[in-house]
């Protein structure tokens, strides 16, 4: 399934604490945690930042907060809880159906997330940050495989006896008529079982090594 680091860019739609982290750009907004109540966003921040007392007067002056809480503060760091409306950037995500990883990074308006989801979700997570008028950049993508599906279940036990019988190993410690007997099915059939199973191996192996 692709994992995606991705850059996503708040300050241009109605997200608040993406407009706060622009006021104070130096300052890295770590987001622990985000909870949906009605129309408002329940979140716990971590701050990294010399200005933490400024900050702090920017929560309370701003009238989209509608409620805060200094957890603790000290000379570099402020740990805050607050409830802000639902921002366009998390509703982007949310209507996509892909969950947020914890934790985001939020700097000079830039969250930096990283997101785990079908290529279907993914296609939807961009197509809504896109018709949203959400800039965005993606810095990475990876692709990790479960072996359920890449293979089917038959061809997973196939692959499995045949790596622990030496199938593999050379010289063969076990033929494919000794395996057919142990699936009790005929050779022609055990034939197939393989050859479709390494077919979906190579053919992955290939098109991810590809440049």
């Amino acid at each position: 399934m692709p994992r995606v680091q991705l850059q996503v860019n708040g300050a241009p739609v109605e997200d608040w604490l993406a407009d706060a982290s622009v006021e104070f750009p130096d300052a890295e907004f770590r987001i622990l945690a985000t909870q949906p109540m009605d129309d408002n966003l329940l979140e716990i921040v971590e701050v990294t930042t010399l200005e933490g007392d400024l900050l702090v007067r920017h929560f309370e002056d701003a009238s989209e907060v509608r409620s805060y809480e200094v957890i603790h503060t000290d000379e570099q760091m402020l740990l805050i809880q607050f409830m802000i409306p639902i921002s366009e950037t998390y509703n982007a995500l949310i209507a996509s159906g892909i969950p947020l990883r914890y934790p985001a990074l939020l700097q000079d308006g830039w969250f930096s997330k990283e997101v785990t989801a079908s290529q279907e979700r993914l296609g939807e997570y961009t197509d809504e940050l896109a018709a949203t008028g959400i800039p965005y950049q993606v810095e990475s993508l990876t692709q990790s495989h479960d072996s359920s599906e890449l293979l089917t279940e038959r061809q997973w036990e196939f692959v499995t006896e045949a790596v622990e019988r030496g199938f593999y190993n050379t010289p063969r410690d076990c033929t494919l008529t000794e395996l057919a007997e142990t699936f009790d099915i005929n050779i022609s059939a055990m034939s197939r079982l393989r050859h479709r199973a390494e077919s979906r191996i190579i053919t992955r192996f290939v098109a991810e090594a590809a440049p």
